[in-house]
């Protein structure tokens, strides 16, 4: 079992910018230990340099590989005293566009980094967080997870996904002391909103802008990772948007479509 003296620690995938950042920020000012995993390394050490000495570990993985998670977690909690209290599935990537123009092997990517990584950081790290008392695992979704988006078919797909198992293990790890929870955003000020769309020379940033949509700020979406882990709701919608989506996804689906089609085009939204 995880040292009951250590301090609390989390382990964030795509930790080296975006939510991941803004999260180990957070969490960081808050006295926790800090481990920053992501395939670029550059990024690790700009989030590392944002934290306070001592307060990180840095681990350059692949989350689609089992044997780098096993390796990096190993790493983890030799730092940690044996402590994994979050596990925050964050790591994704965000492509648009309509999903006739979208080649196969993009939407493989997208399924086995923002789902698969998902299921394969769980199973490396159970054992960890069967040991650490009040566990939780954290999983970045997003708003386009409450109804699929046009433009967004294959993202939004894989954010469902994460929508369920987030659902179900929630229920199934209960007798383990392990919460599950979402973090569901809408547009996060990341950038994500810089790139620019095939059909367009805009980005994306400007494009919702104009058609009045909310981009919350990157800090936001860490304080709202912080009250997941507390709180007693499965999903947390981020900004707005989100919020409103998740109540008329349920009662008024037409109107997410009208929604949907503002949004075809636009390029990559949500999570990261």
């Amino acid at each position: 079992m995880a040292s009951n003296g250590a301090r609390k620690a989390i382990f964030i995938t795509g930790g080296g910018s975006g939510i991941g950042r803004a999260t180990a920020r957070h969490f960081a000012a808050q006295g926790w230990f800090v481990g920053i995993a992501d395939v670029n390394s550059a990024g690790i050490d700009e989030t590392a340099a944002l934290l306070p000495v001592g307060a990180s570990s840095r681990h350059v993985m692949d989350v689609r590989d089992r044997d780098q998670w096993r390796a990096a977690l190993a790493a983890f909690a030799e730092q940690s005293g044996g402590r994994l209290d979050v596990l925050f599935n964050n790591a994704g990537i965000g492509s648009g566009g309509q999903f006739i123009d979208m080649a196969p092997e993009e939407a493989d990517r997208l399924i086995a980094i923002n789902f698969g990584g998902v299921v394969n950081g769980i199973y490396m790290a159970l054992p960890l967080l069967k040991a650490t008392p009040g566990a939780t695992i954290l999983n970045t979704g997003s708003a386009s997870g409450f109804y699929g988006v046009a433009g967004l078919a294959v993202y939004s797909a894989t954010k469902f996904a994460v929508r369920g198992l987030t659902e179900a293990l929630d229920i199934e790890f209960a007798k383990h002391g392990i919460k599950v929870r979402s973090l569901m955003p809408g547009f996060i000020d990341t950038p994500l909103l810089d790139q620019v769309s095939a059909d367009s020379n805009e980005p994306a940033r400007n494009r919702l802008s104009a058609s009045g949509f909310e981009i919350v700020p990157v800090e936001r979406v860490g304080e709202a990772a912080w009250a997941a882990v507390h709180g007693e709701r499965v999903h947390t919608p981020v900004g707005k948007m989100a919020k409103r989506l998740s109540r008329i996804a349920r009662w008024f689906p037409g109107l997410i479509v009208k929604q949907s089609k503002k949004v075809d085009g636009l390029g990559a939204a949500g999570g990261h």
